[in-house]
């Protein structure tokens, strides 16, 4: 039976650490930068070798590679649930720094700034959720606030929790954000009467919904960029 080899003993044209000291961290391609984490492949594989065909199986995607749980990396030959986790950690972490990037951006102008914000919490998500960006009157983010989860089609909205959130915080103006994992931006009729119930229940208590959007991966929906408002 042959033993898989370790990152020491591959030639030393695959060795992603090597490659790293010798010309920088950006030289590496992304399934040296995972073979890395996972240190080792299988009998037949290199850790490289192994990290392209799991990064095959995803289009060479890392977006579409955060999307695997640790059941579907271990499908893979040579990935147990240790190294699975630490693929997952890194897809983690990536998502995390992302998000810190641009919470530091916090001013909101347009549509894209809102999904630039809501996306690297709603890309992975297999089911539905729905938030509410609660703004100042400079449209400065004063907090972002999970509002309900549910199932993969729908997820239900009660409007008395948004406007709650809004009045503890003292938001002049929302926006509302949820996500379709379907990948299908299109509105449904539930999201229609959301906007508009919440459209109308904020003008009585004086918080301006500013728009409405649907996040799915790489697009969404604007209900005022769609001339809705």
């Amino acid at each position: 039976m042959k033993e898989k080899l370790t990152i020491n003993q591959w030639a030393e044209e695959d060795r992603p650490r090597e490659k790293m000291l010798e010309k920088g961290i950006g030289a590496l391609t992304d399934a040296e930068l995972l073979a890395i984490l996972i240190g080792s492949g299988n009998t037949e594989e290199t850790a490289v070798e192994l990290m392209r065909r799991v990064l095959a199986s995803c289009n060479h995607n890392l977006n579409e590679l955060g999307k695997l749980t640790v059941e579907d990396l271990c499908t893979f030959k040579g990935i147990g649930p240790a190294k699975a986790i630490s693929i997952c950690a890194a897809s983690e972490l990536g998502k995390r720094r992302k998000l810190s990037e641009i919470t530091e951006r916090n001013q909101v102008t347009c549509s894209t700034d809102v999904y630039n914000l809501m996306h690297p919490l709603m890309c992975d998500l297999p089911t539905e959720e729905c938030w509410v960006l609660l703004l100042n009157q400079s449209n400065k983010v004063i907090d972002k606030v999970k509002i309900s989860s549910g199932g993969i089609s729908e997820t239900s909205v009660d409007v008395r929790c948004v406007l709650r959130e809004a009045l503890i915080k003292r938001a002049v103006s929302i926006i509302l954000c949820h996500n379709h994992p379907s990948g299908n931006t299109r509105p449904s009729k539930e999201d229609d009467k959301l906007t508009s119930k919440m459209r109308q229940a904020g003008e009585y208590m004086n918080i301006n919904l500013a728009d409405h959007l649907i996040v799915c991966d790489g697009h969404y929906y604007s209900y005022v960029d769609e001339g809705r408002f």
